[in-house]
């Protein structure tokens, strides 16, 4: 009891502290406005990168090995005050000690040479990792993450990446990502923690209280400044490809894509940026209504509005909706946007808004109101302080611990979707195949954003790590392993295309063998050339998955992709499947380790695996996306019909529920409902579970309810025998749903709450 209060007495004090620095923070930034030119404040408001100012080719790229033009550096941050540089230069990964090195000649240059030595703030995309630092501690990506249903393994992660990137010289990381991943044609959908609006929201804290500390304090150099993105309603467009139209109702922006970023904004996260899609036919960086009215006002968001990349530009080359450079940097600004990703074109940005300033069409109170906030993030993470940190400081980096962290983080994600007859675990002298286009590649286990963009350099940086094949190789013994690819990756121009490589041999190999491990999947890829028009997976990888399964083998199947591609031709022929998502660098090792049953798995989907390409749906569908099979005389093949539903996962051992508890049968407004429920290992190895309570609205008057949706969910060890009690608490504000007049109300009446087969009924009264 007293460690407890002594914890609470420290947590308040930290709390106390880390508000009186706020608040002395913006008395600095007031003053400091006041002494401001508006060319200054401009350029506080401009963001150029890496390459821009990079000695050698034209804007676009540098000469390697990167120096900086000192000429260029100064016309950018002496002549036009730029405030902030981001990404590297020529798409590839730092070390932690030219990161040093290049930050430090930049905000030397930005304090030295300016009237005000404002630094400059430098971001990066950190995604699963710090992306662009050669050596950093690659975890899942945030679909793997979403994956592990553990809110400690994600903010571990946090902590461990914003520890990384501040030994990069880098205090800002773009993440996490809170778009709600709904629609599995998109092509970055997994970077996002998946479809549920509460498992978004709940790791998405977690994620930012990892990147900045418990009590937001990113003036500790081993924190960083968090940026939320893409807001708001980025990843379900019309036609499933990025940067395309989305139409959105008002009431499913707000029931579905909002909470998460909610929950950001409550955490404290320091910056958000902007979707760059339209929605409804209106660009979001030209939206008032969603960047002020909403993000600003209604929410009351108080940190750094930052557009994505060239999204100013696009107002006009893309979208149309401005004639010119001009009248584009007029509409974002006074929607809202407070910096501009511009990348490589600053100046028509710089003097265009000068201008309109001038000229009355933007005013300085708009103005004043960006570069506040820009200073006020400056000023909280140290930086006219301490401008760069020092890679010496950071003893951590690239630890054995942080690489245990990383393994568990993987071991927890991948998700066991199949197992019949229990094809797994493996006998440790299994004759095994290998085989497979992903089988053999450290750049499909980590994906994109993984030391360069596209995650094209990975081999290049991670040679030292496992694919599959070599962790089943170390796990079973040479010996025991032959591979052939069947089927692999080229790049053909821009594309990548796949081609048959020994695909007969291999299905001849199979003949062999006691068992095949096929491993298939995707390409690394992000953005629009993730891009798809067909979710099944490809048709050589079908040919040899469906060839392989004529032998009469049994086959295990890995996947190894960053959405659900359809697989419903050729699964019903895999004896077990097992999904790693996007694994990161120890994915080989955590998947054979499970494959062999060293581990247990524990993952669970974290969205709807799909059965066919036009039969997309989400677990929260509505209930007349679910009719029964055997009404009438019509097919209703394409009714709510997933290959594997949300939430789904196998384990080696099985759980038993029970004793489902309510600690009253009437909630009422104000009050609490306590729910528990008993669970069991009833099998004979040690497990972990994740324990997902949904509720049902029998009856929405006003809208028709979900078919059910996530409102808690735990994480439990178990040894062989061991019984736990899970518990959760509900509230109105729980149970609540937006109106179609935008109001979020909890109707009296009946709810269903559902752990795993255990339901009980409870009523809501007002």
């Amino acid at each position: 009891m007293i460690l407890r209060r002594n914890l609470a007495l420290l947590l308040l004090a930290g709390s106390v502290l880390t508000a009186r620095a706020q608040t002395n923070n913006e008395a600095k930034v007031e003053a400091l406005l006041k002494k401001m030119t508006l060319e200054e404040k401009v350029g506080q408001m401009a963001q150029i990168t890496l390459d821009v100012v990079g000695k050698g080719g034209d804007r676009y790229s540098s000469a390697e090995p990167f120096s900086l033009d000192q000429k260029e550096l100064e016309k950018a941050l002496v002549k036009y005050k730029i405030g902030s540089v981001l990404n590297t230069s020529n798409n590839r990964a730092r070390s932690t000690d030219v990161w040093y090195k290049i930050i430090s000649q930049i905000q030397k240059a930005a304090m030295t040479k300016t009237p005000n030595k404002i630094p400059v703030i430098y971001g990066i995309d950190a995604i699963h990792g710090e992306t662009y630092t050669v050596g950093a501690t690659m975890f899942p990506q945030q679909i793997g993450q979403a994956a592990t249903f553990n809110r400690a393994l994600v903010r571990q992660g946090a902590e461990i990446s914003a520890y990384e990137t501040r030994a990069s010289a880098i205090p800002w990381a773009f993440s996490p990502l809170l778009d709600l991943g709904a629609d599995p044609r998109f092509p970055r959908q997994w970077e996002s923690f998946g479809e549920d609006p509460y498992l978004v929201g709940e790791l998405g804290y977690e994620m930012v209280k990892g990147f900045e500390g418990e009590n937001n304090d990113v003036a500790n150099p081993f924190k960083v400044a968090s940026s939320v993105k893409h807001f708001l309603g980025y990843q379900v467009p019309v036609s499933g490809k990025d940067r395309t139209p989305a139409v959105i109702s008002d009431q499913a922006l707000r029931e579905y894509h909002l909470p998460p970023f909610k929950k950001a904004i409550d955490a404290g996260a320091k910056t958000i940026m902007v979707n760059s899609g339209i929605i409804n036919g209106v660009p979001v960086h030209a939206n008032y209504n969603i960047l002020t009215k909403l993000l600003k006002e209604e929410l009351g968001f108080k940190g750094l509005v930052v557009t994505d990349w060239g999204d100013v530009e696009n107002l006009y080359q893309r979208d149309r909706v401005a004639k010119d450079n001009k009248e584009a940097v007029r509409i974002a600004i006074n929607a809202g946007i407070d910096m501009s990703m511009i990348a490589y074109n600053y100046e028509p940005f710089c003097d265009d808004l000068i201008a309109l300033v001038k000229e009355g069409k933007v005013t300085e109170e708009r103005i004043n109101d960006a570069v506040r906030r820009i200073l006020l993030v400056k000023y909280d993470l140290n930086l006219f302080e301490k401008p760069t940190t020092n890679p010496k400081d950071y003893p951590k980096f690239a630890s054995k611990e942080f690489e245990l962290a990383a393994y568990n983080n993987a071991a927890e994600s991948i998700t066991l979707l199949k197992n019949n007859d229990n094809a797994l675990p493996l006998s440790k002298n299994t004759k095994i195949l290998v085989t497979g286009p992903n089988a053999n590649s450290m750049r499909t286990l980590n994906g994109a954003w993984t030391y360069s963009w596209q995650g094209e350099k990975v081999e290049e940086f991670a040679a030292k790590y496992n694919t599959i094949l070599e962790a089943l190789q170390q796990k079973a013994g040479a010996q025991n392993v032959t591979y052939i690819p069947g089927v692999s990756y080229k790049m053909d121009g821009k594309y990548f295309e796949e081609y048959a490589d020994k695909l007969e041999e291999a299905v001849l190999a199979a003949k062999d063998a006691d068992v095949v491990i096929l491993c298939l999947g995707e390409n690394s890829y992000t953005e629009t050339p993730g891009n798809l028009s067909d979710l099944y997976l490809s048709d050589l990888q079908t040919e040899l998955a469906q060839r392989l399964a004529a032998t009469g083998k049994k086959i295990i199947l890995v996947l190894n992709e960053g959405r659900p591609r359809v697989i419903s031709k050729f699964e019903r022929k895999m004896q077990a499947v097992v999904q790693t998502y996007l694994p990161g660098n120890f994915g080989g090792d955590a998947l054979a380790a499970i494959l062999f049953g060293d581990v247990n798995p524990s993952g669970r989907l974290p969205y709807t695996y799909p059965q066919y390409p036009n039969a997309l749906f989400n677990y929260y569908h509505k209930p007349a996306e679910s009719r029964s099979t055997t009404e009438g005389v019509y097919n209703y093949d394409a009714d709510y019909n997933p290959q594997y539903v949300f939430g789904h996962g196998l384990s080696y051992t099985t759980f038993t529920y029970s004793g489902i508890k309510l600690s009253n049968s009437i909630l009422k407004a104000g009050e609490t409902l306590t729910v528990s429920v008993n669970v069991t290992n009833s099998g004979k190895v040690s497990g972990k579970e994740s324990v997902l309570m949904y509720t049902s609205d029998l009856v929405a008057t006003l809208i028709s309810p979900d078919a059910k949706r996530l409102r808690g969910f735990d994480k439990i060890d178990l040894k062989p025998g061991e019984t736990k009690t899970v518990t959760f608490k509900l509230t109105a504000a729980d149970l609540s749903f937006i109106t179609p007049e935008l109001k979020a109300i909890t109707e009296a009446g009946d709810f269903t709450i559902q752990i795993a087969n255990q339901k009980i009924n409870f009523n809501y009264e007002l």
